[in-house]
């Protein structure tokens, strides 16, 4: 049997996945085999595996600060919303349906087999797992479903650590909550407590978290920093905390927020070398130095309120500004997409027409699959690296046929004067060529010298400052280590 950990928390974004990856960071650098694991994951950003299965973004990541591979039984369950009031169900990997939350819930008990099943699978392989659960831990109206904490703890029985975020206000009355509202049986799991994201000296603490213990008998491991690391973001509440970052004066991108926005983790390795600024439908896009349309989990429907609001005109407006369309946000900047129901029409819609291109959604099919590709498009971004490699991941429904030349071998299109660029590849950023010839040309249109920023192991420093600041030998007897 491996030796397992369960970390929990008190709401959402509280800090869990950061945890988690710390912890395995931790574990792989004693030598020892971890995997992460959370059974029920809602997240609009993903991840594809080797096998073609599409996880948690979170996972992904938790497995990379494990040093192991990414695989479905990581995650057996992905919930992708499409602002419906309905989620893409995913289940170990390959989608299921479309389905409310009351359906969704009528078919909890077959899926409770499926976390079982891939629980057994990740032991075969590995001594520890770190088991993150999802939202807060106490949804009292959620107990007799919730797979993601209550049952995942009541099969489980291992320790608990329970995460709560001091950013949010009330941060012991939601610890002490907590555990005040967990189930009877589960209760006793509790074995430590973190404050997550203070900003500030944590000695100011030191008599509350002393309430805290005397009051839930639990002891206090530590307060966590806020910490600005190179690690991918979870969701959109991470999203909802973004802000451009940088000097005014330089290089600005502007990503544009669709309201069903997914795999936005795609920009982040741009926010140490640029200005990234999301801009609502509704907002002024102003003069950027180049546009990103990202990806979405419904692009008639975001096309449509895109114009809706007047946002394609001020796209259409700028005049010799790259723009980079990824996933859905290639699709919108075609001639037309034709919807044979899949999306949520029947029928031809207008694209942005800036590229020469025709999508069609056929049939309820996701192509999730990591590729490999050499640049083959032209223009001032991609004449610099072309015959060079590129690695990404397709996550989409629907296929694109271009009329010209593809910009990565089968993939994307490029506009005649080479400004415009679509691509099915998400994760495009994280290729070193492909960032730098991008910015390079960004900077250079503006005369403006860029300073090259080297990404750092972002793992070894999350679990450094985990080290420091929280009270590692209590967590190492929880899982029958020596300190």
């Amino acid at each position: 049997m491996s030796h397992i950990i369960v970390v929990l928390g008190t709401t959402s974004h509280s800090g869990k996945s950061t945890l988690v990856a710390a912890l395995c960071r931790l574990l792989s650098n004693r030598g020892l085999r971890v995997a992460p694991f959370k059974s029920q994951n809602m997240s609009l950003n993903s991840w594809v595996t080797r096998s073609g299965g599409e996880i948690g973004i979170a996972q992904a990541v938790q497995a990379w600060a494990a040093r192991t591979e990414p695989c479905e039984f990581m995650n057996p369950i992905l919930l992708k919303p499409k602002g419906d009031r309905t989620s893409q169900v995913i289940v170990l990997g390959k989608p299921l349906a479309d389905k409310s939350a009351e359906e969704y819930y009528l078919g909890i008990e077959g899926l409770k087999e499926v976390v079982d099943r891939s629980i057994q699978e990740l032991e075969k392989d590995y001594d520890y797992i770190v088991v993150e659960g999802a939202g807060g831990a106490a949804e009292i109206n959620l107990f007799d479903r919730d797979i993601a904490n209550i049952y995942v703890a009541r099969h489980l029985r291992a320790p608990i650590i329970l995460v709560g975020d001091i950013e949010r206000g009330g941060v012991f009355a939601s610890l002490f909550g907590t555990v005040q509202l967990l189930p009877d049986d589960i209760r006793p799991l509790v074995k430590g407590l973190v404050i997550n994201k203070f900003r500030g000296d944590p000695a100011i603490l030191g008599s509350g978290m002393q309430s805290l213990e005397k009051l839930t008998g639990v002891p206090v491991l530590g307060v966590l920093p806020y910490l600005d690391l190179e690690i991918p973001s979870e969701d959109s509440v991470s999203l909802g905390d973004k802000k451009a970052r940088g000097p005014e004066e330089d290089v600005e991108i502007a990503v544009i927020k669709l309201p069903r926005i997914s795999n936005f983790t795609d920009f982040e390795p741009l926010e140490r070398s640029a200005r990234v600024r999301y801009v609502g439908l509704g907002e002024s896009l102003g003069n950027p130095d180049a546009v990103i349309l990202p990806g979405t989990k419904n692009t008639v429907s975001d096309l449509r309120e895109m114009r809706r609001k007047g946002m394609d005109r001020q796209i259409l407006s700028l005049k010799g500004t790259p723009v980079l369309g990824i996933c859905g946000g290639y699709q919108m900047l075609g001639r037309e997409i034709v919807d044979c129901g899949i999306e949520d029409t029947f029928g031809t819609v207008p694209g942005l027409g800036i590229l020469d291109a025709v999508t069609r959604f056929d049939l309820y099919e996701k192509r999730t699959v990591q590729v490999k590709k050499k640049v083959t498009g032209r223009g001032p971004i991609l004449e610099n690296i072309r015959g060079q490699e590129v690695t990404g991941y397709e996550i989409h429904m629907g296929v694109t046929q271009p009329a010209g030349d593809a910009a990565f071998e089968d993939d994307g299109a490029v506009s005649d004067d080479g400004l415009v660029i679509g691509t099915y590849l998400h994760g495009i950023f994280e290729n070193e060529n492909f960032r730098n010839s991008f910015l390079d040309y960004l900077y250079s249109r503006r005369n403006l010298l860029r300073e090259q920023t080297s990404r750092g192991d972002g793992f070894d420093e999350l679990a450094g400052a985990v080290q420091s600041s929280l009270d590692m030998k209590k967590i190492w007897r929880m899982l029958d280590l020596d300190a």
